[in-house]
């Protein structure tokens, strides 16, 4: 089995679904991300999410293409959680053969967060879908081994984590962690890039996650040594969201983190082999 790559959502935000999938096409991606939810209490539900004609234009993008939905975004566990205002979501992501779903944990409480987290496990098995808990610092799931213990602690067959290379990179999560994984419980994993000095404060961790990141090996992030710890041929996905890219075409910002990624792997290959 090949390395296969998927276009996040993050990194090409500014088209349609349908360009996304045929941009991924061309490039040669194996799959994208997609965003039904919004990810901020300011945004409002992406069409794709109630749009029978877009929802029916995406899949015959997907079936022309051979392009197939890896994620769709983004489901966040909340104190006042409610399973049944998922349902259309669920549904939806069904009809587009997603995979996976990026979850956030958003409840101080982690008991109750394990507890929800748990039913929507349930509730997404019924759809055929992962759902993929992301860490991020400024979250209630702040690290690597709070994910670990929370996708455990759910029982759940479908309860993945997913690793984003920035958030690894500014929690207190390591490479060895990432090696003692359950191979079983990673289904992709996020990549981009950053520099070693940043704002630590949330604020300024929100702001390199949604508009300054750097393509992969433009930064100073380890991640030939994520790559290599990481289990073989997973699907590595870029999110890139970066204001000065945003410049470019779409199709050129989908390049340029495709061919980035695979120079990782090709870097992290040789180091295995020769090491």
């Amino acid at each position: 089995m090949s390395r296969e790559y998927s276009l996040s959502f993050l990194t090409v935000a500014d088209v349609s679904p349908v360009e996304a999938v045929k941009i991924a096409a061309k490039c040669g991606y194996a799959a994208v991300g997609l965003r039904l939810l919004p990810a901020a209490p300011n945004e409002v539900d992406y069409p794709i999410l109630n749009d029978s004609k877009l929802i029916k234009e995406t899949k015959a993008a997907l079936d022309d293409s051979g392009v197939r939905i890896a994620d769709v975004e983004i489901v966040r566990i909340t104190s006042d959680f409610e399973l049944d205002k998922y349902l259309q979501f669920l549904s939806t992501a069904e009809q587009l053969g997603a995979r996976h779903i990026l979850v956030a944990g958003n409840d101080p409480e982690q008991s109750r967060l394990i507890d929800h987290f748990a039913q929507f496990c349930e509730l997404s098995k019924q759809f055929g879908l992962s759902c993929d808990l992301e860490f991020m610092p400024w979250t209630n799931v702040k690290n690597l081994a709070q994910t670990e213990y929370i996708v455990n602690q759910s029982g759940q067959e479908n309860a993945a984590i997913l690793i984003d290379a920035l958030h690894f990179d500014r929690s207190d999560s390591t490479i060895q962690q990432v090696k003692a994984l359950d191979p079983k419980r990673l289904n992709y994993v996020q990549l981009c890039d950053g520099f070693t000095e940043y704002d630590p404060s949330d604020e300024g961790l929100i702001q390199i996650a949604r508009s300054n990141r750097l393509v992969p090996g433009q930064g100073e992030i380890d991640l030939v040594g994520l790559i290599r710890a990481l289990p073989k041929e997973i699907m590595l996905a870029a999110e890139v969201p970066n204001l000065v890219l945003a410049g470019r075409p779409a199709l050129e910002r989908a390049e340029i983190n495709l061919q980035a990624m695979k120079q990782l792997v090709a870097l992290a290959q040789l180091g295995t082999v020769t090491g």
